[in-house]
């Protein structure tokens, strides 16, 4: 029988006590680096921590008078007559009737017709689309959903209404526009039932839309919830030069709380962003919180009850538009009143600012939002007086 052979020069546990002692080491160092890494995460302030300005940097009101703007978006690259950096602004309203060339009211909601461009900075504004209403089953509403594709095509949800009522509301259609302004197709039918609000992902020649959606279920005209309210994810194929082709299109998220309401004609899901995970997040008005949904760029199945709640309450009322800082926090406006809530993936509310008290409460002012560039702000619009304002 073979004995244990002994390394000259080492006692007979020399190398469980050096493996021992190895160990702790390791484990001493990883604990250093994660007290490390919770320090530095501890100490990051939130993105809109050091804004406390709100600036106007210009009327959102094209030669048309269209009003109440709602989605904006950054323009990601140059193409045609559009910039990179450059800002787009949908509206909703159009001027309503008139008086010795006056507007007299607001306008009615659901006929907006109009994009307005903007630099970088906000300056220069200029129309980018005016689109027919006589082109388009039941007119056009041009609602917050607002996409700029990276082969220069645009993509806005319309919403639109004959009088400025729920009663006369119809699905509408996502419109897609050429680099010039121009109507080059629409997206409409099931599942697309109300687009409110819209963001995008690109990855090389694909695009992935994420609409929500707030006609859906028995929706009536009245103050009842319904939980109809989807997100419908649209894959397209956006080769440079090319009408975006559609080749995937299904809901991804069902059961959002939706109910009418005179004011905004629809409240229901709006803001809606995706992370570099492919992590959703859908702001659900209707219930003062932000919805969570995980893998929603891939999930072959619709995930029901409106997805699990990341946070609810606290500074949340009636969230509308939404969008992510370049820390990853989500940025949500409230529909409410005039404050703007960042919200860690994590779920915690962890700042808040009133950026809008031009009512004096800023309710019903604020709807699509996106960061400035180089990370200096937020720039958002405002219902109250048709403006691009900078949050800074």
């Amino acid at each position: 029988m073979t004995g244990h052979r002994r390394q000259p020069g080492r006692s007979p546990d020399a190398d469980g006590h050096r493996g021992a002692l190895g160990l702790l080491g390791a484990v001493v160092a990883v604990l250093a680096v994660l007290a490390w890494l919770g320090a530095g995460v501890a100490a990051a302030a939130p993105f809109i921590a050091p804004f406390t300005t709100t600036d106007t940097l210009a009327s959102t009101v094209p030669a048309n008078g269209d009003q109440n703007p709602y989605g904006i978006v950054t323009v990601p690259s140059s193409v045609g007559r559009l910039q990179r950096g450059d800002i787009l602004v949908s509206n909703f309203n159009d001027q309503g009737p008139t008086s010795m060339g006056l507007p007299t009211t607001g306008g009615l909601q659901g006929r907006g017709t109009t994009i307005v461009q903007f630099d970088a900075d906000g300056s220069h504004p200029r129309l980018f689309a005016q689109l027919d209403p006589a082109g388009f089953p039941g007119g056009v509403g041009l609602t917050t959903a607002l996409a700029a594709l990276p082969n220069g095509y645009v993509v806005v949800g319309s919403m639109p209404t004959t009088d400025g009522t729920f009663a006369t509301a119809t699905a509408g259609a996502l419109i897609v526009l050429d680099p010039s302004g121009r109507v080059a197709g629409t997206i409409s039918g099931p599942p697309i039932d109300g687009p409110w609000d819209m963001t995008s992902t690109s990855t090389g020649a694909q695009t992935t839309l994420l609409v929500t959606n707030v006609l859906g279920g028995t929706l009536a005209a009245s103050p009842n919830v319904v939980h109809g309210g989807t997100v419908v994810r649209i894959r397209m194929i956006t080769l440079p030069g090319r009408v975006p082709r559609v080749f995937d299109e299904r809901v991804v998220v069902a059961g959002f709380p939706e109910r009418t309401d005179p004011g905004a004609v629809v409240v229901g899901p709006t803001g809606v962003a995706v992370d570099r995970r492919g992590t959703l997040y859908v702001a659900d008005s209707v219930a003062d919180r932000i919805a969570v949904i995980p893998h929603a760029l891939v999930s072959p199945v619709a995930v029901t009850g409106g997805g699990r709640t990341l946070t609810a309450g606290g500074q949340l009322n009636d969230p509308l538009g939404m969008t992510l800082a370049p820390n990853g926090d989500i940025l949500t406006v409230n529909g409410a009143d005039g404050r703007i809530v960042e919200t860690t993936p994590a779920g915690d509310q962890v700042a808040h600012a009133t950026i809008d008290s031009g009512n004096g409460t800023g309710a019903g002012d604020l709807f699509g939002l996106t960061v400035a560039p180089g990370g200096s702000g937020v720039l958002f619009v405002d219902d109250f007086d048709n403006t691009l304002r900078l949050f800074h």
